[in-house]
This record gives C-alpha cells, sequence and structure tokens, in this order.
C-alpha cells in the first residue's frame, strides 16, 4: 500500500503510532517543502520591476535552501514510512539512512565540494 493512498484506506487504522506520526510529519514538511519553493515565483511577481532585485535574490535563496531542507526531510519521511510497512524496522532504518544520505551527498556535499571561493580564486587541488 502506497503512503499516498494509506490515510484513506481502512488500514490505516492498524499502523503504529510511529508509522501515523511519520505520515503526519512526511506530509507537514512536504507542504512547507512546496510552500518555499514556490514563493520565490510569487515574490517575484510581486515586486517586478519595483528595484528590489538584490532583496528578491538573497530572498529566493533562502526560501529555496529551506525549501530543499524540508523536502529532504519529507522524501526521507516518505521513504521511511513505506518501508517500514514493507520491511519494517532495521531494515526500513538502514536502507532509510542510505537514502538520506545521498540526498546529502547531492544537495550538500557535491556543491560545497565544487564551490569557488569568493574571492573568485579556483579551488586548489589536493
Amino acid at each position: 500500500m502506497s503512503g499516498a493512498t494509506l490515510a484513506f484506506s481502512q488500514r490505516f487504522v492498524q499502523t503504529s503510532s510511529f508509522q501515523r506520526g511519520t505520515y503526519v510529519v512526511t506530509l507537514l514538511f512536504a507542504a512547507g517543502a512546496a510552500a518555499l519553493l514556490i514563493s520565490p515565483v510569487a515574490f517575484h511577481r510581486i515586486v517586478f520591476r519595483r528595484r528590489q532585485k538584490d532583496e528578491l535574490v538573497d530572498s529566493s535563496n533562502r526560501l529555496a535552501l529551506g525549501g530543499l531542507a524540508m523536502l529532504l526531510v519529507a522524501m526521507v519521511g516518505a521513504v521511511l514510512l513505506i518501508l517500514d510497512l514493507v520491511l519494517g524496522g532495521v531494515a526500513a532504518a538502514v536502507l532509510t539512512a542510505v537514502v538520506a544520505a545521498w540526498f546529502i551527498g547531492f544537495w550538500v556535499v557535491l556543491p560545497l565540494a565544487r564551490r569557488e571561493p569568493r574571492d573568485g580564486r579556483a579551488p586548489t587541488q589536493g
């Protein structure tokens, strides 16, 4: 049974309190991620041609980073919920940790490793 239909099925009452809590947290973080990731578009439309480009860029960057952080929690929560329903306990925890590491690796570690210093010098090769 997928997490998207879980709350609307008769089996939802058979889920554990951990699974229901994971479902609620995941849903709320997914909603928060959508709000933060979409908000730069609304911000841009409202301040368009009002000479607020620097504020728009700074705010959009913060909103997008916050949205990605919330999306990370939502994705990991969804994976945890489904794997806990399908595999249970330790296997779900281990595989969810691997998925979380993938996200952190691609979304945080890789960009930071490729990031150039603020002074414009190329990163040193070691």
